[in-house]
């Protein structure tokens, strides 16, 4: 079993201690949070160790798993990392380009595993959809949340849109040579809609949106490529394909939906598809994975290049927005 700490008790702490709870493959030691009406009903709730020093919680570790504020994540893991033990990382990784690069530099010299917290790479729906995926052209995505005050004390694109911006890099796998962004602050100090076209070096091209001041909760993808549309939505759990193929009019099915090209270009069917999504916890999938790293020594599922590449072309956004 690894021995893990908890760094960061608050709501999704909370979460996280719940889920390494039910895996096996870890043992929590503890946990630790500065402020103490917290720590005391954490420590009444799960029945674990509360820490008043974070760097005797380190020492008593083989795994730290950060769930601070995003403000506390450079010193968090610099200090995990440079008692060389495995760090798990809520997303963004840090608070911004130039502290990724430097813990990348104190990760490589620690010769450990780190994972970011991309929770939605374990998302049922996006992990049924991976299979279908091939060179996509174009991609659209839509990130909508009701208004809530807590993330408002940064821009919506490192509060939601960053979750569609890992997605994407993880599915195109190509250098963004151009990026264009609109954005407005209706209700916080800091931009609460934002738009943003990423044109890739392959010739994909994906629009992005995000906004914390909607109607209604909308977590949703479209990814276009050749003869292929596959639609997945990341809140209801779903997934629909739909698909091309040539197909000989005489021969297809009679119920089947047929499109003539005319001008003797042939016909194509349309076949409709919805894959089985097995219902999964996607924070204890990833911590799973995380402890499946460790223990084959592998590349974890989300790595720390993965999270500062989404923050860069976050802060890439940001800096169009002005």
């Amino acid at each position: 079993m690894l021995k893990i700490g908890v760094l960061g008790a608050g709501h999704l702490g909370k979460i996280h201690i719940k889920c390494l709870k039910q895996i096996p493959d870890y043992q929590i030691v503890g946990f630790y949070d500065p402020d103490e009406s917290i720590a005391d009903a954490v420590q009444k709730e799960f029945g674990i160790p509360h820490f008043n020093v974070m760097d005797d919680l380190i020492a008593q570790s083989e795994v730290i798993d950060i769930v601070t504020p995003t403000i506390a994540h450079f010193e968090c893991a610099g200090k995990a990392l440079k008692k060389a033990r495995h760090v798990f990382i809520e997303k963004p990784i840090v608070t911004t380009p130039a502290e990724a690069r430097e813990l990348i530099s104190i990760a490589q010299e620690a010769n450990v595993k780190v994972q970011v917290g991309h929770v939605e790479r374990f998302n049922p729906a996006f992990m049924a959809a991976q299979a279908y995926l091939a060179q996509p052209l174009f991609i659209e995505t839509h990130r909508l949340a009701l208004f809530n005050p807590r993330g408002t004390d940064v821009p919506v694109v490192l509060d939601l849109m960053i979750h569609d911006i890992d997605i994407v890099l993880s599915v195109v796998r190509s250098n963004v040579k151009k990026i264009s962004a609109s954005g407005v602050a209706v209700v916080s100090d800091t931009h609460d809609i934002c738009n943003a076209r990423l044109e890739f070096e392959n010739g994909c091209v994906a629009n992005l949106t995000a906004s914390r001041i909607s109607m209604k909760n909308m977590r949703k993808s479209r990814f276009f490529q050749r003869n292929a549309y596959i639609s997945v939505d990341f809140l209801d759990k779903k997934v629909e394909i739909i698909r091309i193929k040539e197909v000989d009019p005489a021969q297809a099915d009679p119920l089947a939906m047929i499109i003539d090209l005319g001008n003797g270009k042939g016909s194509r069917q349309i076949m409709v598809d919805n894959p089985e999504i097995k219902p999964l916890n996607a924070i204890q999938t990833e911590l799973e994975g995380f402890a499946r790293a460790i223990q084959t020594d592998s590349t974890p599922p989300v790595t720390i290049m993965d999270g500062y590449l989404a923050l860069d072309v976050a802060y890439r956004i940001l800096e169009k927005l002005g």
